[in-house]
């Protein structure tokens, strides 16, 4: 319990507060009154080096600290270990002597329609696919490949430069199947010919599978083919006397037209990126 003051007890605080007066707080010395600093701009076009080599596509950001810090990383032939160093887009960055594009990698897959032309311009003024992507991505994507104006289906567009050469390599044999509507039913023989090998004007040319449409007319045809020579798929059935009424590509490397309407685009999930680059 607390013990109540006495009248000496009163006397001792009135003697320790005699004299005292508070001083009011000054206006100079106000919260508001304080003068602010302001923050110093970055320059834009200066970015953290770390952030450089995780758009480059080697590491996480993270990870990229790691590496710098344990030297695998140079600037303009120097090495760097400092964390936090920043670098300019125009520097030459190395990852153990490999050079680094920064430019985030992306990957869009369009369903595209009849009627547009893949380039990524025309003199004649003729739409073309890059019209159906504009909002995809601010990064300059370009087309993987090739569709004939009337053929529809997937067409695959990237930044990734070695991607996309592997993808239309001959080399690489990346698997593409078709859906073709012809202007009659392909004969028994026909088919045939096609399943053993037939050849054009610039060489033999054997596709993987062909087969008719299950429930479908025989002129309906599936073609599973690795050849990327120009309008191949159409000059198959041309050599053998037919016309290609539709032509879409169904299946690119693994990729699937589910769920993507045609004239709509996504971009690719991170699975189907690392699946692209296991069928490399």
């Amino acid at each position: 319990m607390r013990r109540p003051q006495s009248n000496k007890d009163k006397r001792n605080i009135q003697g320790k507060n005699k004299g005292y007066t508070k001083k009011p707080f000054s206006k100079e010395r106000t919260p508001s009154a304080v003068k602010k600093t302001k923050p110093v701009p970055s320059d834009p076009d200066l970015i953290r080096l770390n952030r450089y080599v995780a758009n480059s596509g080697v590491c996480s950001r993270r990870e990229a600290d790691t590496y710098i810090e344990a030297g695998n990383v140079t600037v303009n032939g120097k090495t760097i270990t400092e964390m936090g160093h920043k670098v300019k887009l125009t520097d030459i960055v190395k990852f153990d002597g490999r050079l680094l594009n920064p430019q985030k990698k992306e990957y869009v897959l369009l369903n595209k329609p009849k009627n547009f032309i893949t380039t990524t311009s025309d003199e004649r003024g003729r739409r073309t696919v890059m019209e159906l992507i504009s909002k995809a991505s601010k990064s300059r994507l370009v087309p993987v490949g090739r569709l004939d104006r009337n053929t529809t289906g997937l067409l695959l567009f990237t930044n990734d430069g070695d991607l996309s050469k592997k993808l239309t390599h001959p080399r690489y044999g990346i698997r593409k199947i078709y859906h073709v509507e012809l202007n009659k039913n392909l004969t028994m023989e026909d088919l045939k010919k096609i399943q053993t090998g037939i050849t054009l004007d610039d060489g033999p040319i054997k596709v993987d599978e062909v087969s008719y449409i299950n429930n479908s007319p025989k002129r309906e045809v599936g073609i599973e083919i690795h050849s990327g020579r120009n309008r191949i798929v159409r000059r198959i059935f041309e050599h053998l006397g037919y016309d290609v009424k539709k032509l879409d590509r169904v299946i690119f490397a693994g990729l699937t037209k589910k769920d993507l309407p045609r004239g709509h685009w996504r971009h690719l999930t991170k699975q189907e990126v690392i699946n692209l680059g296991m069928n490399q």
